[in-house]
């Protein structure tokens, strides 16, 4: 078939386009824009809103939060990568299903999940008793929901890029005398930073954005389980429309940071 007959007419080529422009400002473009006019419009009710304890609080427990899903998430998220990749054994697909489960569950069955886990009448109630620890309702139970809700994303990227590049270096490595230890951060960390950087930006994301889980497990408490996701929701229901405005604001300007950041560290869009 000749290429004059595979090109598409440039007609459809715009209709595709245009109607590609039309579905991202209906999806993005518009409610962003309209988020963003609100804010300016009512720029002093929303600073001196978001400068107070109860925001500052809310926005520096999501940001340590994610950022120990990141530390804590992508060392299993390598570690797991190369068991599900360089391994094989009979309970592979089974370990491999239930790595995806975060994303098919809902956060808030597994917010109510991890109650009767941490709650007051859990399982694990009198062991956590003893040691003198609170879990549910308390900082405990926002991080541990929202590692599970990001769970998935370092592991898979990174599996993505050790199946794409194989096994042939690390043999080769290890041919040429090196440890296991010494193939693993001169071979294999390198060859997948760009998976590593993806899964890392994704978990980010997910970890700021995480609203169901936490506040089911956490309760949203002021100033010790709330979120900004939460604050959010808590503004909305006290009827403080500029303090969720601006804070929803801050939350999709620090998601679109993430993403400039990743397309930075990774310009050609590729994960190895």
């Amino acid at each position: 078939m000749s290429e004059h007959r595979l090109r598409k007419p440039k007609g459809f080529s715009l209709l595709v386009f245009a109607l590609v422009c039309a579905w991202l400002g209906i999806l993005l473009v518009i409610p962003l824009g309209s988020l963003v006019y609100t804010v300016v419009e009512s720029r002093h009710e929303v600073v001196e809103v978001l400068i107070g304890a109860e925001a500052r609080r809310a926005l520096v427990l999501s940001a340590l939060v994610a950022v120990a899903c990141i530390l804590c998430n992508g060392a299993f998220g390598i570690a797991g990568a190369l068991v599900l990749v360089r391994q094989r054994f009979w309970l592979r697909r089974l370990l491999d299903a239930l790595i995806d489960m975060p994303l098919a569950l809902s956060p808030v069955m597994t917010g109510l999940a991890f109650l009767l886990v941490f709650g007051r009448s859990g399982v694990l109630r009198p062991a956590l008793e003893g040691l003198g620890l609170d879990v549910a309702f308390a900082w405990p139970s926002v991080f541990i929901a929202t590692l599970f809700v990001t769970l998935p994303f370092t592991l898979r990227e990174v599996a993505l890029v050790l199946e794409e590049i194989g096994d042939g270096e690390e043999q080769a490595a290890a041919t040429l005398g090196a440890s296991p230890w010494q193939t693993f951060w001169r071979v294999t960390l390198p060859n997948i930073q760009g998976g590593l950087i993806v899964g890392t930006t994704l978990t980010a994301a997910r970890a700021l954005g995480e609203f169901g889980a936490v506040l089911v497990v956490g309760g949203s408490i002021a100033n010790r389980t709330q979120t900004a996701t939460t604050f959010i929701h808590a503004a909305i229901e006290e009827r403080q429309e500029p303090a969720a405005f601006g804070m929803a604001l801050i939350l999709a300007a620090a998601a679109v940071l993430l993403l400039l950041a990743m397309q930075m560290a990774n310009p050609k869009g590729k994960r190895r």
